[in-house]
């Protein structure tokens, strides 16, 4: 893999701890090949976990990131040790979700990024949060999350 794209990636293909913090996690990015095509890339992290920072109980979500890259990609196991590192980073939710899409935006200038973060209920109230950066590109197909509405029994 010398002298290509990922010559410079430290953590795919090798032994990695978990992040003990959102600050202190690695994201690492690669060149995007396909630079002069708009298409849009998913993530979904249907397991995200974070703590109250007031009780330090467990919070649960399911997030949804859409971005339409750049001149850059994200290398997905350092994105998945990256939110992994919020497991025991204690945050409302809304600051959760808010950071992770202001991150990303920062590391990555995509040409559009977005953010649903459907938060399981917490005191019978779920929480979600949503999140873009401006207008979706023109012509760039960008499906529904695909994520219900909460909804209890009944």
């Amino acid at each position: 893999m010398t002298d290509t794209i990922y010559s410079n990636l430290k953590q795919l293909g090798g032994e990695t701890r978990i992040p003990e913090s959102p600050e202190t996690a690695e994201l690492e990015r690669v060149a995007n090949p396909q630079a002069d095509v708009q298409y849009n890339v998913r993530f979904t992290a249907p397991e995200f976990t974070s703590l109250c920072p007031m009780t330090g109980q467990p919070d649960f979500a399911h997030l949804v990131i859409d971005y339409v890259p750049g001149a850059w990609l994200v290398e997905s196991k350092s994105l998945k040790l990256f939110l992994t590192s919020f497991r025991n980073h204690g945050a409302f939710h809304e600051d959760c979700t808010i950071s992770i899409a202001r991150r990303l935006v920062d590391f990555l200038e995509p040409d559009w990024l977005r953010i649903g973060g459907y938060w399981y209920p917490r005191g019978g109230i779920p929480i979600d949060v949503f999140w873009q950066t401006g207008a979706i590109p023109r012509d760039v197909w960008i499906p529904d999350q695909g994520v219900p509405p909460y909804r209890g029994r009944g």
